[in-house]
């Protein structure tokens, strides 16, 4: 039978990625430099003020939430074909253990992500919101977490890094192009808008563009984060069933 949650262990697995995650600078400059590098890419790309405080919000729940589907697919795959989760399920730490430390460590990386791509974009980029910058830095961490979930779901399906990287044009292109980016999810047709319902980023860009909307935190902002946590909770349930004692 399994046990529930224990904190000390989740908290040694959140150490041990987190010490993994420092010996490889490379990975932590894609996870909190990237996002950051995009958004001033995207400043000199739109150089109209105004189109830029519309549109920069949107995109600040979308990088990271890229970036972290990336870095936690290949980073739980390694482990995958290394052995590393094999040996950890040896020991007496449960599915739950091994996910919420893996969540407690990208989900701090998050953070630092988010804070560093906010302190650029209203400062040096100069975009302005309507309200206080707090609502923009939830909803943001919580797309983070949301791309590391489905990373960490999606890297059941891949046997190689390759592979892993494979994953981010078939899941995450799709999703760019029918969240509300590029057209308004309400200008769409009938059938891509029931498939934009059913993706997590269309909530992630809606809840953005509420934000930059209105001053306040909103019942609609609070609807979008709820299905933002519930399909975390999906992704993360479902990487806990793709765990197993011996790999096949």
């Amino acid at each position: 039978m399994s046990r529930g949650l224990s904190p000390a262990l989740a908290g040694a697995t959140a150490r041990r990625v987190l010490t993994q995650l420092r010996h490889d600078p490379r990975t932590i400059a894609m996870m909190v430099a990237v996002p950051a590098v995009l958004m001033i890419l995207l400043r000199y790309v739109v150089s109209d003020s105004l189109v830029l405080n519309r549109v920069a919000p949107e995109y600040i729940g979308v990088f990271p939430f890229v970036i972290m589907f990336i870095v936690a697919a290949i980073t739980t795959q390694r482990e995958r074909a290394r052995g590393t989760l094999e040996r950890l399920m040896a020991m007496p730490l449960g599915k739950l253990d091994l996910l919420a430390g893996y969540g407690i460590a990208f989900g701090l990386m998050a953070c630092v992500q988010v804070t560093l791509v906010l302190v650029v974009s209203l400062t040096w980029l100069g975009v302005t919101l309507p309200g206080s910058a707090v609502p923009m830095a939830v909803v943001a961490v919580l797309d983070a977490v949301l791309g590391m979930a489905c990373g960490l779901f999606a890297s059941a399906f891949a046997r190689t890094e390759f592979q892993a990287v494979q994953f981010m044009p078939a899941f995450v292109l799709p999703q760019a192009l029918l969240c509300g980016l590029i057209v308004s999810r309400d200008h769409m047709t009938a059938v891509l808008r029931w498939l934009s319902d059913v993706l997590p980023l269309s909530y992630a860009v809606d809840a953005m563009q509420r934000i930059t909307a209105s001053p306040s935190w909103t019942r609609a902002i609070s609807a979008d984060v709820t299905i933002i946590l519930a399909f975390t909770v999906a992704a993360l349930i479902g990487g806990a069933l793709t765990l197993r004692r011996r790999t096949p």
